[in-house]
């Protein structure tokens, strides 16, 4: 996963006044979106704010999870941390003095968010702290779930869904959203996970296209190389378009958000295209200024989309 910013575990302790104000939490919270999500930042601009704070400090707990992978890679096995940040998250709001989950935990309780999502979310982290290659698509699949599609699991309840909908109905749409933007993460940062040992590829694709683990840890760029990229970047593709239908499914005021996210991620594929699958070397992204292009075509398509 893309490294962070590190955020401090403090063990859980006595009940305590919490050391923050909302607003300072919220403050940086933003911080850290600023710093690690352009893309996010911008889509969320299109919540009304009420609902944009509050799945900011979603993502800002979701960004301090996901640091505990390079917490591990740096002093220690991680099984420990992992267990402490469990215990720190189980706090109520008044016992937070990190300011990452201060906010996060008041959003969690205002919205009763259910943690059955947050506790699989940090269960996916604890699959990259102790990483083993996958083997199959269904493998690979599953990682997604737990480190993506738990996240529009747990930002349902801030959302909403629309009043003829209901979060059983929206579920399957938001998971397969989910591992499509995690597929999209994994195809863009393929050369910066090799560079730290890591090939989240299945073996059954690598194998498909004659490619092996060492293949990708070594870089090589070839038409093998290239046959694969073609054929994950179909199977994102994919994903994407029978996710799309469940954003008629969630309430009005999301719908622009939630949009503009995926298609803005989606978007990511075709910059993988346009420097012809050089992730080894290149970082393909979307610049500001193209994002802004993009909005209008963006919330014309959201606004069409039929309920499936």
């Amino acid at each position: 996963m893309a490294a962070g910013t590190e955020t401090t575990l403090i063990q859980p302790t006595t009940r305590q006044r919490p050391l923050l104000s909302p607003a300072v939490a919220q403050k940086q919270v933003e911080q850290v979106i600023r710093a690690h999500s352009k893309t996010f930042f911008f889509a969320t601009t299109l919540l009304p704010v009420g609902a944009r704070q509050a799945i900011r400090a979603l993502y800002g707990f979701c960004r301090a999870t996901d640091d505990l992978v390079d917490a591990a890679e740096k002093c220690c096995t991680g099984v420990e941390e992992v267990a402490a940040w469990r215990a720190q998250v189980d706090l109520p709001a008044d016992q937070q003095s990190n300011p990452i989950l201060y906010s996060w935990v008041r959003v969690r309780q205002a919205y009763g968010v259910n943690r059955l999502y947050e506790q699989q979310l940090i269960d996916g982290v604890a699959m990259d702290i102790q990483f083993q290659p996958y083997q199959t698509w269904s493998d690979l699949e599953r990682y997604c779930y737990h480190v993506a599609a738990t996240v529009g699991l747990l930002s349902m309840p801030i959302i909403g869904v629309a009043g003829d909908s209901t979060f059983e109905e929206a579920t399957p749409y938001a998971v397969r959203l989910g591992v499509a933007l995690q597929l999209t993460n994994i195809l863009r940062d393929i050369g910066e996970d090799a560079r730290h040992g890591r090939v989240y590829l299945p073996h059954q694709d690598l194998e498909r296209f004659g490619l092996t683990l060492v293949d990708i840890l070594n870089e090589v760029y070839d038409e093998r190389f290239k046959a694969l990229m073609r054929f994950e970047i179909a199977r994102a593709r994919a994903l994407y378009r029978q996710a799309l239908p469940g954003i008629r499914l969630l309430s009005p005021s999301a719908r622009p958000a939630v949009g503009a996210a995926a298609l803005l991620y989606r978007a990511i594929l075709d910059e993988i295209e346009k420097i012809d699958y050089q992730v080894f070397q290149k970082r393909a992204r979307t610049t500001g200024v193209k994002k802004l292009s993009m909005l209008p075509g963006i919330l014309g398509t959201i606004w069409s989309i039929k309920r499936p």
